[in-house]
């Protein structure tokens, strides 16, 4: 089936659940944060157990959803499991499910980064690191996540009472251009700065999934509006927004014994969270506005 008929099929207008008190398959309902009409009881029983499924060689990178995202900084951030356990406690699940529904569009799955991401480039987005799971929207795992998407609810269940969301959080333009561009020029002891490999292409510049910066203009020593723009659409895809720990930005070259992860080309550009750099880094993840002092 042609993609442009899947996005016409999935596009329909479905009532959103009513929020009430009761009981899901899971236990008693609680009260927790989350878009509305993303039901809980669904996700545990649907969704996490694709996130858990052993891959074959030939999906993706044969790795399961839980290998990469339980230890690596990425906006989708799933708890890791303890010791020898095939499944997460409630607990964790509602965790899960609460980093999983900020990666959705309620009603619109094919506007939602879960569903697109490792779906294939073909109506999916260009890269994911652990390659590509679906082909195309037919595929049975995706289904069942576009239907959560849509509204779909455990049978018996009730909504989970939920309070209001919080205002999402927006990253700030001017505060990047004027505060977060100048981090990456940065010379620091014994490692490259940022630029050196994420704009001229070298070392962890080359990786297919890296950040990537446009050069400067030759005899300047800035980027221009037009510059800074694409910079800023290259650098929010590796933060998730309100969070700087679950932000690859962040977590990728700061130190390992910090909390930092592994596999930063480049060194570790920041020795702990209190390094003034990653402070400036993680105040424009939690949605810090610039302030022109001049003015």
């Amino acid at each position: 089936m042609a993609l442009g008929t899947w996005r016409r099929r999935l596009s329909f207008d479905l009532p959103l659940l009513v929020v009430a008190v009761g009981m899901t398959a899971a236990g008693p309902a609680r009260a927790e944060q989350s878009p509305p009409g993303l039901d809980f009881a669904y996700y545990r029983t649907s969704i996490e157990p694709i996130f858990l499924k052993n891959r074959a060689p030939d999906e993706g990178a044969g790795q399961r959803c839980v290998q990469c995202h339980s230890v690596m900084a990425t906006r989708l951030s799933l708890q890791p499991l303890a010791g020898a356990a095939a499944q997460w406690t409630e607990e964790q699940s509602i965790q899960n499910y609460q980093a999983v529904s900020g990666l959705v569009t309620p009603g619109d799955p094919m506007n939602s980064r879960l569903l697109l991401h490792p779906l294939a480039a073909e109506g999916g987005d260009p890269t994911h690191t652990g390659g590509k799971f679906w082909q195309t929207p037919e595929n049975v795992e995706w289904q069942t996540i576009a239907d959560w998407v849509n509204g779909a609810a455990a049978e018996g269940g009730a909504p989970v009472v939920m309070a209001a969301m919080p205002p999402a959080v927006t990253l700030d333009y001017e505060f990047f251009k004027n505060m977060v561009q100048p981090v990456f020029l940065k010379k620091r002891p014994n490692v490259a700065r940022c630029y050196s490999c994420h704009a001229a292409g070298n070392g962890e510049g080359n990786a297919g999934a890296a950040m990537r910066l446009q050069e400067i203009y030759p005899r300047e020593t800035m980027w221009d509006e037009e510059q800074s723009q694409m910079n800023f659409d290259a650098v929010k895809e590796k933060v998730a927004p309100g969070n700087p720990e679950a932000s690859r930005l962040l977590i990728h070259p700061l130190r390992v014994e910090a909390g930092g992860g592994w596999g930063h080309m480049g060194g570790f550009q920041f020795q702990s969270p209190a390094d003034p750099d990653w402070q400036v880094l993680a105040r424009w993840v939690n949605g810090e506005k610039w302030v022109n002092e001049e003015n």
